[in-house]
């Protein structure tokens, strides 16, 4: 009787990483498009930032005198008021100070700052300082309100 030969039983051999099965490729495409659309998002938000930066300030640097820069950036102020509450700028006085200082981490208009927007616009002379303090807290406020962030 002649000898049989056995041999153990063969396993195909493992499948290939490459190319990967369709639902990899369904991940990756939609992987794609979430990181697509979040730097859509934020290029887009950044973007929004600097043109409502450059739009104060050349508002603010377009003023004849230190008087109608307090007074662009009172009506600056009011148009960014106008998004958050259609009618906040018709506010008026300590009302509208106070509704300036709503929702801020500090009450910024409260001080010096507050009355240089309510009067400076009709004062004479306008201290530097004072300005250029004003025109930092007013800024802040304008871009939080515009854009949504400080």
């Amino acid at each position: 009787m002649s000898a049989l030969v056995l041999r153990d039983i063969h396993e195909p051999p493992a499948p290939s990483w490459w190319p990967p099965a369709p639902g990899w490729w369904l991940l990756a495409a939609l992987l794609l498009a979430v990181v697509a659309a979040l730097l859509w998002a934020y290029r887009r938000r950044h973007r929004r930032r600097q043109d409502m930066e450059r739009l104060f300030d050349a508002t603010v640097d377009g003023a004849a005198t230190p008087a109608a820069a307090v007074a662009a950036i009172s009506e600056l102020l009011r148009r960014a008021a106008r998004r958050r509450e259609p009618d906040a700028d018709g506010l008026h006085g300590e009302a509208w100070l106070r509704f300036l200082d709503r929702d801020a981490k500090q009450a910024a208009f409260a001080g010096e700052e507050g009355r240089l927007l309510l009067e400076g616009g009709y004062s004479r002379d306008v201290d530097a300082t004072q300005l250029a303090r004003l025109r930092t807290v007013a800024r802040a406020r304008f871009l939080e309100w515009t854009t949504g962030r400080p």
